[in-house]
């Protein structure tokens, strides 16, 4: 399977971003449409990848001028081919863009171990977030190992 891969803006791409996120998200997971999508959208960097066969959009993920990481979203069916890991190189390439230092994630609770294995670590205490618990994770971005990443709220 081949896929492309853009940087898009959300007046643009909104209908392709939600359509992802949708499914993940609001479908998949059980979080509110009011909780999902957010005013950060608007200001947001945000990737997309298309199936070069079918046109159709399986994946998306969001990176803020403040170095959040956030709503990275691959359809069901496309999990095992390592989309995650294009949005989430496309994501740090922003990052080295608009020279940021350090990115960071609020990773799943469950999650905090897969993401030390990419040198991020925690900071400050678990909370709560859409009903689950979440962990503030950070990284520099010179320090980011590129590998497979896991699916982020």
């Amino acid at each position: 399977m081949s896929f492309s891969i853009c940087r898009v803006q959300w007046e643009q791409a909104a209908p392709l971003l939600k359509d992802v996120r949708e499914k993940v998200f609001v479908c998949e997971w059980r979080i509110p449409k009011k909780v999902e999508f957010d005013k950060k959208d608007r200001y947001a960097y945000h990737m997309l990848v298309c199936d070069d066969v079918t046109q159709e959009p399986v994946a998306t993920g969001r990176i803020l001028s403040t170095g959040e990481i956030s709503r990275i979203a691959v359809l069901m069916s496309y999990r095992k081919h390592n989309v995650d890991h294009k949005v989430m190189q496309g994501l740090l390439s922003i990052a080295k863009d608009i020279d940021l230092n350090e990115v960071f994630i609020y990773s799943p609770l469950e999650s905090v171990e897969y993401f030390r294995k990419f040198n991020f670590i925690s900071a400050g205490a678990v909370f709560m977030e859409a009903g689950m618990p979440r962990q503030r994770m950070v990284c520099s971005v010179d320090s980011i190992k590129q590998a497979n990443y896991y699916l982020t709220h």
